[in-house]
């Protein structure tokens, strides 16, 4: 590997799928500007593609195409591997193969990072080779290096974000037009924004992903998805986000961390948002993450979090970084996730029970006295304060001649083990018609 720090640092990519493109794309137009950032040229000279032909035509004759990964890992020409292959298989091997080569990685591939990063970041820190994983997080947004560098002086608090676009697109369209979760689901895989099986992302799997890669960053711990709590959105209803709206809020899916008495909190849920908040305004398929430092206050991170171009921005200023560092001593290098490896903190991540935030609970009750007092009575048994109760009129709910309405109510906060009691009491009640609806509730001040 050449130590002369103005020849071009020359890359090997694996996988020219969406990203891929984008990143050949602006590297071939920015190539100019970025030279004149990094002090050397970074030049893409070999592609791997299971699809040779199509792979070849993107590139030109400029740049080699092979249709096996490990013909790149093997080159030693190339200084960098960029792994856009995605998934936890093949892609973890290769990446500890290319580490293993003395190849410095970039990728985006967060579920690879949340389940095996610890054993990757480990391999890499042996070799003395780095991983780049901007684009892993929020697409475009540079989060990461923000967290790392930008607010190292900071203490920080605590991170929530919007992280995936398609549950996002899908909630503002269920907001704005009213309609079901089934039918803006069918429009947004016609759009494009959702995938034909969207599981990763309707049941809050993706942003799981990228919280936990935040989490570690933030707070110095090891990548931990397994203790995430995570549901998705797949079980929110029309009519509660326009109970929220009327009350003032909006309902967004959050990855949420959070530094807490006793250990962190790593969840992914629904949440009620004041709707004056910044965040709760976020629309569309757009990203947002909002980080709470004890120096900085506040910071919000805005824009689009996937896509062909807006990633490639984020694998290339990895490029840069990487450019940059090349012959740096490891040593000197700014670590994985922040702190140094030797200073990584064994604070748990806390299981969901013993997590404390406020609530709005919709239940669906008979249209007859006593009613909200039992149901009330239940709260205050189990410790819990009301911040406010909303009941609908009976004729608005079920039609006229109704006999049933719907109860909505909001909490302080409390430990989720004391709603999970509460809620079961008031569930076995005979006034308490359906299932209740629990949605969290995170003010964000």
């Amino acid at each position: 590997m050449s130590k002369n720090i103005f020849a071009p640092v020359r890359v090997g990519l694996l996988g020219i799928g969406t990203v891929g493109t984008g990143v050949y794309t602006v590297l071939e137009r920015n190539q100019e500007e970025i030279v004149r950032r990094a002090g050397r040229g970074i030049e893409l000279t070999v592609v791997a593609d299971l699809d040779v032909e199509r792979a070849s035509r993107l590139v030109g004759p400029s740049v080699k195409v092979v249709g096996d990964a490990r013909a790149v890992i093997a080159d030693p020409q190339v200084d960098i591997v960029i792994e856009l292959i995605g998934g936890y298989g093949v892609a973890r091997q290769l990446v500890l193969e290319a580490i293993a080569a003395g190849k410095h990685v970039v990728t985006a591939n967060k579920a690879l990072l949340a389940v095996h990063g610890t054993e990757i970041f480990a391999a890499a820190s042996s070799r003395g080779v780095m991983v780049a994983f901007e684009a892993a997080v929020a697409g475009g947004i540079p989060i990461i290096k923000a967290l790392r560098e930008g607010l190292t002086a900071n203490r920080i608090e605590w991170i929530a974000g919007i992280i995936n676009g398609t549950t996002n697109f899908i909630l503002s369209e269920m907001r704005s037009k009213g309609l079901g979760f089934d039918a803006v689901l069918k429009e947004a895989q016609r759009l494009g924004y959702a995938e034909a099986d969207p599981t990763f992302d309707i049941e809050g799997v993706d942003a799981a992903h990228k919280v936990t890669l935040m989490s570690a960053i933030a707070f110095g711990i090891p990548v931990q998805f397994d203790k995430a709590h995570i549901e998705g959105i797949t079980r929110l209803e029309a009519q509660d986000i326009r109970y929220a709206e009327q009350l003032g809020y909006r309902i967004k899916l959050l990855g949420i961390t959070k530094r807490a008495v006793g250990g962190i909190e790593l969840r992914v849920h629904p949440a009620l948002v004041p709707a004056k908040r910044l965040i709760a305004n976020v629309e569309g398929a757009m990203n947002a993450v909002v980080v709470q430092g004890d120096a900085v206050g506040t910071t919000l991170y805005y824009g689009k979090g996937a896509g062909s171009e807006p990633t490639a921005s984020a694998v290339i200023a990895d490029l840069v970084d990487v450019a940059r560092l090349h012959t740096v001593d490891p040593l000197n290098r700014v670590p994985h996730l922040a702190f140094q490896p030797g200073a990584m903190s064994a604070l748990p991540v806390l299981p969901m029970g013993e997590v404390c935030t406020s609530y709005y609970l919709r239940l669906r009750v008979a249209d007859e006295a006593g009613v909200l007092a039992r149901v009330t009575g239940l709260l205050a048994e189990a410790g819990i304060s009301i911040d406010a109760v909303l009941q609908r009129e009976a004729d608005e709910v079920g039609g006229e001649g109704s006999n049933q309405t719907d109860l909505i109510i909001l909490t302080h906060d409390c430990p989720e083990q004391h709603m999970n009691g509460a809620m079961a009491k008031m569930q076995a009640l005979p006034s308490v018609l359906a299932p209740i609806t629990r949605i969290r509730k995170e003010e964000l001040a």
